[in-house]
């Protein structure tokens, strides 16, 4: 049986074992950010990143389009 392969919203790596990986649940208001579960990455509004750096590029982002809006 094949797991569920993750990809990193930033650079595309993939992994079915992700380790040290960050998981961010986002809407226009409110951002989530957990350490890797299962769980967490399988909810449908889950974004998967690699490490750290990866997920402050979209934190990043996020807060810079929630600012652009006001």
């Amino acid at each position: 049986m094949i797991d569920t392969i993750y990809r990193c919203e930033i650079c595309g790596e993939e992994s079915e074992k992700p380790v040290r990986w960050i998981v961010i649940h986002c809407s226009d208001a409110q951002l989530q950010i957990f350490k890797w579960t299962k769980e967490a990455a399988d909810k449908p509004q889950a974004r998967h990143y690699c490490g750290e750096a990866h997920a402050q590029v979209y934190i990043s982002r996020w807060f810079q389009s929630m600012c652009g809006q006001i």
